[in-house]
C-alpha cells in the first residue's frame, strides 16, 4: 500500500470525512502491493479516529485493512502476540474503554482471524461484553437497550464468537481468564429474567473449565459450546423448566465429547498450551480446581445458572476432581 502517498489523506482529514470514492482509493492502493506498513496502519487509525462523517465502506475496508496488518503481515504471520496485542488495544481505546462500535468489531475480526492470540486480548473482548451488561452503556449499548444487568441475544452470540475465536481448530478448554469475566457476566445478570441462550453458553462454558481441571480431555470448542436447536424452539418456558430442559437436553448432546486423558494425550495437551505460549509470548493460566472450588457461589448464594451448572456437575460426580465433587455435594445441598 505504499501508493497510499498519492491519496491526500491530510485533505480528507482536513474536512473530516471519509467518502466512498476515498476508500475506492485506498482499496486501490491496496491492491496494488497487498502491503500495509506499521506507519499506513497508524494513518488508518488517525483518519477514523478523525473524519466523524464516514462511508458505509469505510468501516469494512478500515477492520479488513488492520486486520491483515496486524495478523498477516506482523511477524510471526498468522499469530498475534502480547506485543502487537498491545498496541491494537492501545489504538482501539480512549481512557481504557472502547468507545465505538467499529472498534469491537475489528478486536473480534482480528482473533477471529489469528491463528492464535494472546488471552489477555480474549479477555478484553469479552470485558467489552461485561461492561455493557452492568453498565448499560457504551458501544455495544446504543440506544441503552437493555438495561443494565440484562444481556442481549447478540451479547450472547458475541461472547460465543469470542470463545471460538480464541480456542482456534485445536481442543484448547476455556481458561482461567476467560472463565473469571463469564463469572463476573453471569453474577451481574444474576437478578433479572433468565437468558436461556446465556444459561447454556454459561453453563457449557463452565463445564469445559471443570471437566478439563479434572483432567479429562475436551472437545474443541465448537463441539463444547455449541448452541443447541430446542433453544431457537422453546417457546414459553419458566426459568424452572428451561433450565431442565437445559441440564436433560443441551448439556448431555455434548457429554459424550468428554473422557478421561491418556498419557499421551495429556503430554499433546501440555505441549499445545506451550506452543501456544511461546508464539504469542504469554503465559495461558488453566482454571485449577480450587479456583473453581471458591468461585462457584462465591457471594454465598448460587444463581439460577449455578444451579443448573451444579445440578449437571452433580450427574459427572464420578468424572470431575474430588474437591470439586465436594463442593458440588455441599451446593447441591443448598440449592
Amino acid at each position: 500500500m505504499g501508493s497510499l502517498k498519492s491519496i491526500s489523506v491530510d485533505e480528507i482529514m482536513k474536512r473530516g470525512s471519509i467518502k466512498d470514492v476515498d476508500v475506492l482509493r485506498f482499496r486501490a492502493a491496496f491492491y496494488h502491493d497487498d502491503v500495509i506498513s506499521a506507519e499506513e496502519a497508524e494513518t488508518l487509525f488517525a483518519m477514523n479516529d478523525t473524519c466523524s462523517v464516514q462511508d458505509p465502506s469505510w468501516v469494512d475496508f478500515f477492520i479488513e485493512a488492520v486486520t491483515d496488518h496486524i495478523v498477516d503481515q506482523t511477524e510471526p504471520e498468522g499469530y498475534l502476540t502480547a506485543e502487537n496485542a498491545k498496541w491494537l488495544i492501545a489504538h482501539i481505546t480512549q481512557d481504557g474503554k472502547v468507545e465505538r462500535k467499529t472498534e469491537v468489531a475489528l478486536l473480534v475480526n482480528v482473533l477471529e482471524k489469528a491463528r492464535w492470540s494472546p488471552v489477555n486480548l480474549v479477555r478484553f473482548a469479552l470485558e467489552q461484553v461485561k461492561a455493557a451488561v452492568i453498565e448499560g452503556e457504551g458501544p455495544l449499548r446504543p440506544d441503552q437497550s437493555p438495561p443494565k444487568g440484562q444481556i442481549s441475544e447478540s451479547d450472547v452470540e458475541l461472547v460465543r464468537r469470542m470463545l471460538y475465536a480464541f480456542g482456534g481448530d485445536g481442543n484448547v478448554a476455556v481458561t482461567r481468564a476467560e472463565a473469571e469475566v463469564l463469572f463476573d457476566i453471569n453474577d451481574a445478570t444474576a437478578d433479572a429474567e433468565p437468558n436461556p441462550a446465556w444459561t447454556d453458553l454459561f453453563v457449557k462454558a463452565v463445564a469445559n473449565v471443570v471437566m478439563a481441571a479434572s483432567g479429562q480431555m475436551v472437545p474443541t470448542r465448537e463441539e463444547a459450546l455449541r448452541r443447541e436447536r430446542w433453544l431457537a424452539d422453546r417457546g414459553e418456558l419458566s426459568p424452572g423448566a428451561m433450565l431442565s430442559a437445559m441440564v436433560s437436553t443441551s448439556l448431555d448432546a455434548v457429554r459424550g465429547a468428554y473422557h478421561d486423558q491418556s498419557p499421551e494425550e495429556r503430554a499433546l495437551a501440555r505441549l499445545e498450551h506451550q506452543r501456544i505460549e511461546i508464539v504469542t509470548n504469554e503465559v495461558i493460566t488453566a482454571a485449577e480446581a480450587e479456583w473453581l472450588c471458591e468461585r462457584i457461589g462465591r457471594d454465598g448464594r448460587l444463581t439460577p445458572n449455578e444451579t443448573a451448572l451444579v445440578a449437571y456437575l452433580k450427574k459427572e460426580s464420578p468424572n470431575i476432581h474430588p474437591e470439586l465433587q465436594a463442593t458440588v455435594d455441599r451446593l447441591s445441598q443448598a440449592a
